[in-house]
This record gives structure tokens, sequence and C-alpha cells, in this order.
């Protein structure tokens, strides 16, 4: 497994370029802005991209769906509990950071459980509300890709509307904190961690 990492938009939101390096099969996992640029990495890359991922609902984490889906035709994919905010602007916030994004809707709903199939890797779905109802994380290839539910030394705000202090922390301590500490975190925002280090050094944990 490949991770290229590229910082998009006013709140530098982390959008991942997942990739077999061996087939090149790839998907993409929360374009929150800066679609031209996501793509232009695709193709430098030489990637094809199966999934299009949102790992929840906000503005900075779906800016560019629609961009990168006409670009690249892939499906988008978001659970089932978030997916209203792909269509509505006081849902996913945009509203309020002047911009309307109202489209696309997703493709394939996820579940928790659920598992994507791309190239050799494997990723299973983890439903982790609190920063959001549907937000996940996704876990496969000693990585977890965690959205805005688990950042290095931080967690994610429950401050929005449908979120929740108690149901974010009971995710993280249900979900997350089973998983091996070898498991490198890629957050929503900022740098990678690993659990072992939210483990013992995570000060809301």
């Amino acid at each position: 497994m490949k991770v290229h990492v590229m910082e998009v938009g006013s709140c530098q939101a982390n959008c991942y370029l997942v990739y077999d390096d061996e087939t090149k099969d790839a998907f993409i996992i929360d374009p929150g802005a800066q679609g031209k640029e996501i793509i232009r990495e695709v193709g430098k890359l030489g990637l094809k991209i199966k999934h299009i991922v949102n790992t929840h609902g906000h503005s900075d984490h779906i800016g560019a769906n629609e961009y990168v889906k006409e670009a690249t035709g892939a499906p988008l994919l978001i659970h089932e509990d978030d997916a209203p905010m792909l269509t509505s602007p006081a849902k996913n916030l945009s509203i309020y950071f002047g911009e309307d994004i109202n489209k696309p809707a997703a493709d394939r709903l996820l579940k928790d459980g659920d598992v994507l199939d791309v190239g050799s890797m494997k990723f299973k779905v983890l439903h982790t509300p609190g920063h959001t109802p549907g937000g996940i994380c996704l876990v496969g290839q000693e990585a977890c890709f965690s959205g805005d539910t688990l950042f290095a030394l931080s967690i994610g705000r429950s401050d929005f509307p449908g979120g929740s202090h108690k149901a974010l922390i009971n995710s993280i301590i249900t979900k997350l904190l089973p998983l091996d500490d070898k498991v490198i975190v890629f957050p929503g925002h900022g740098p990678r961690t690993t659990i072992g280090q939210e483990r013992v050094g995570n000060p809301f944990l």
C-alpha cells in the first residue's frame, strides 16, 4: 500500500490517495477541495481510481466530490447516516462558508463492517459516530484512515449539529483502541500518528 497525502482547502483537510503500487488501483479519501490538483496528482501517479470515499459529510471533506467524480467516473461512497449531508448545504455546513455544496449524491451507502477491495488491498468500514452521525474510519493494511474521529493527540469536534462527545469517545474506545499499537493513523487534519501513541498520550482518552 502506498499513501499520498494532500492538504486541501482553507481548513487544510487531508485528502488521501491510497493505492496498490503494483496494479495502481486506488481510491480517494475526502477530496475536500482543489479538485484539479487532486486529479493532477492522480495522473502523475498513474492511478486507476476505483472509489471515492467520504469519511463524513462536512464541506471541507466533500467540496471536490463533484469534480473528482466527473474526472474519474468512480462511485462516491459515504456512510448511510451522513448521506443526506451531501445534498444539503445546511447539513454539510457549506452554507456558512458562502458555498452551496448540494451534489452529487452517493452512489453507495456504507455500513459498519463493509469491506472495500482495491487491488490487493482490503479495508474494513468502522462506523464511528460522534463528530457526525455517520462518521467512519477505514482500517486495513496496518493503517487507519480516521477522518475527524481521531487526530494526533486530539479528537474531533462534537459541537456541530449531529455531534456527540459521548458517542465520539465511545467510538474511539470501542472501535479504534482495540486495534494494534503499530497501526498508523491517517487523520482528517494534521500529522499521522499511531494507535499506540494515542493510547498512552492522548489527553482526551
